[in-house]
Order: structure tokens, then C-alpha cells, then sequence
């Protein structure tokens, strides 16, 4: 039986992974190659994981050839302003095409409320259907859990506030005084494109992070390597300050620059009605709050295993949990392996993934 026919509930099968991004799609690729039969479970509607939920403009920081995950390099792309940086829609395109190429197992819209221990495996659960497995793999990213900082006042401000996880455009925001609150590459993108039609402020914790013009996700992902390399042999290194959170000068945030709105300001005190105290006593008024202010890990389906802790994230050896030895975690963040958050990076954490279940599930 190939991969593709064990698909149906209630058929037990040696893997589930649980995701249809990035994560799930590379593990899939590393499993077709061991002869397991497994099925990814997805709750979206389409391929394409959490980038089905970028805003329109999102730029990624590498040139495709650096935004590839296993077996099928993403095909280059030249956009008008000369950039070879994908965008949302580039990656989206990749991404179903990666998906129907190797023919993979996905079943969609799978919502997964549950993951359960039982006698030799686990048990998937989503509504009245369930998939026994003998191993299950998470790879739900961390879209669906946004972060939102507590500030106090919020539940009274009647403005509008929006986390990057469902900003999409500029446009209903145009001629409104808007606060972009973050610092990292989306903080700095929505706020260079918010700029050109919106009286935004960008709000960060401390002053922001760039990096050098010539510096992007290849240098960074090389970094990341490299620090990587020097874990796995119990050395330490030095490298240049700058690391995935720093800001990377795409041409929308370098056009930014050029016009004179690239700055930030130090965050406000608190929320009132109709805008913000500054810590300097000063009151303002402040139509709307866009949250660029990340994400957790999304593990709600795992609860039920008793192996989330307080910080949301699960102890692992690797990416297997050390509590269920029956369950791996791929793509959520550097504890689940080095830049494994990224297109490019979660390539090396799949393969030893995969590795493993085949090793532990082996005869």
C-alpha cells in the first residue's frame, strides 16, 4: 500500500503528521522515501500553511533558491522593482505545486482537536474521526496562537487592533493615525507600506536592529549553521551581531528609508478610550494598533498528552518529546531546531526527524 491510499480514520498507520506548511510538507518528503504510511492532516482549505494568511505585500528576505525546501527548489523570480525576494503569492504558488508533485497524503480541512495515548501509539481526533498511529509528528507552526503583550487600558480603547496574523492590506487604514507595534521584519514592512497612505507611528521595545544592505537570509541562514555546526560539536564561536529577528533592508523597507519614516519610538504607557498615554504624561489619539508582536506556538491539539507546559512549548530531546516518546514536534522555533521556522532551515531538521521515527519504528 503506498503513502496515498492510507488516508482513511480509523486505519491505523505508522505516522501522522499534523500541518500542511513548510514543516509537514518537508517531513512528508523525507517519509515517502522509507516506505511508512502515513497522512498529513491540514485545517486549511488549500496548500500553503500559514502563508495563505500573509498580507498581501509580504516579502520574503532570501532569493528563491534560499527559500527551497527538500527534493524541489523554489523557480527563480524577478519582480518590477528588480528584486529577486518571493513574495506571499510566490510562495504559495511553490508550496501547492511541492505538494502535488510528490503526490502527497493530505487530507483537508482536518481540524485536529486532539492527539490521546493508547495501547502501542497514539490516536488523532478531529470531531468523530480518528486516526491511530504508531508515531505522530506536530508541525502546526505557530500562526494560530498570535501574540498580543498586556498593556493596561486595552480592554477600553474603542480603536481598532489587529495582529499581523490577519493584517492584509494598507488600504483600510488609509488617512487613519495608526501605531505599527514591533520590531522585527514584519513590524518593519507593515509600517513601510502603512506609511505611504496612514499617519503610522512604529512602536518598538528598543531601537531597532538593521542590517547592512547587502545582508540577507542567506548570510543569516549561514549564521545559523554555523552556530548550528558548533552546537552538535560542543564548541563555542563568534559571529557578526545579527540574527533572524534583525531587519533585513527588502526594497519596500529601503524605499522607507529613503522617504525619512524609518524611525521608531520607545512603547506608550498605557491604553484610553481614544488612543494612547506616552510615558511622558502626553495624551494621543490613535485610531488603530497593528501587533507585530509575534506568535506561540500553536500545541492546543497536544494538551490532552499532558506534555505542553506553561510556556507552551514541550521538553524535547531533539524534536521528540521526552514525555511521549511516540510524538516529534518539527518547525516551531529554534528549540525544535536551528532555523526551523524557515523554508530553507527546516530542511536539515526534517531529514533527522524522519531518521528517527524510521529508526524507533523499525521491526
Amino acid at each position: 500500500m503506498t503513502p496515498a491510499e492510507s488516508t482513511k480514520p480509523d486505519e491505523r498507520l505508522d505516522v501522522v503528521v499534523i500541518g500542511g506548511g513548510q514543516a509537514a510538507l518537508a517531513t512528508a518528503y523525507f517519509l515517502r522515501r522509507t516506505g511508512l504510511r502515513f497522512v498529513l492532516l491540514d485545517a486549511e482549505d488549500g496548500p500553503g500553511g500559514a502563508w495563505r494568511h500573509g498580507w498581501d505585500s509580504l516579502r520574503l528576505f532570501s532569493p528563491a533558491v534560499w527559500s527551497s525546501i527538500a527534493g524541489r527548489p523554489m523557480p527563480p523570480v524577478r519582480h518590477a522593482d528588480g528584486s529577486d525576494y518571493p513574495t506571499r503569492d510566490d510562495v504559495l504558488t511553490y508550496l501547492a505545486d511541492y505538494e502535488r508533485h510528490y503526490a502527497l497524503p493530505v487530507q483537508r480541512p482536518v481540524w485536529v482537536d486532539g492527539v490521546h495515548a493508547v495501547a502501542n501509539g497514539l490516536r488523532v481526533t478531529a470531531g468523530a474521526r480518528a486516526w491511530p498511529a504508531r508515531a505522530v509528528v506536530s508541525a502546526t507552526g505557530t500562526w494560530r496562537h498570535p501574540f498580543v503583550p498586556a498593556y493596561d487600558g486595552a480592554q477600553t480603547y474603542a480603536g481598532t487592533q489587529l495582529h499581523s496574523a490577519h493584517y492584509r492590506s494598507p488600504q483600510p487604514f488609509a488617512g487613519r493615525r495608526v501605531l505599527v507595534v514591533g520590531g522585527g521584519n514584519s513590524g518593519a514592512q507593515i509600517h513601510a507600506e502603512l506609511s505611504q497612505v496612514a499617519d503610522s507611528t512604529w512602536v518598538t521595545p528598543a531601537p531597532p536592529a538593521f542590517l547592512a544592505d547587502e545582508v540577507d537570509g542567506r548570510v543569516l541562514f549561514a549564521r545559523a549553521t554555523e552556530r548550528w555546526k558548533a552546537q552538535q560539536e560542543g564548541r563555542a564561536i563568534e559571529q557578526p551581531v545579527g540574527g533572524l529577528g534583525d531587519i533585513v533592508m527588502v526594497p519596500p523597507v529601503k524605499a522607507a528609508r529613503a522617504r525619512g519614516v524609518l524611525h521608531a519610538v520607545r512603547p506608550f504607557a498605557r491604553f484610553v478610550e481614544d488612543g494612547v498615554v506616552w510615558p511622558d504624561g502626553r495624551r494621543e489619539r490613535i485610531d488603530a494598533v497593528i501587533w507585530c508582536t509575534g506568535f506561540r506556538p500553536a500545541l492546543d491539539h497536544l494538551r490532552r498528552l499532558g506534555v505542553v507546559d506553561a510556556d507552551d512549548r514541550v521538553a524535547v530531546a531533539g524534536t521528540r518529546s521526552l514525555a511521549q516518546p511516540r510524538l516529534w514536534l518539527v518547525g516551531y522555533g529554534e528549540w525544535t531546531g536551528a532555523a526551523s521556522a524557515t523554508l530553507i532551515g527546516v530542511t536539515r531538521t526534517a531529514r533527522s526527524t524522519v531518521a528517527e521515527i524510521a529508526a524507533a519504528l523499525a521491526p
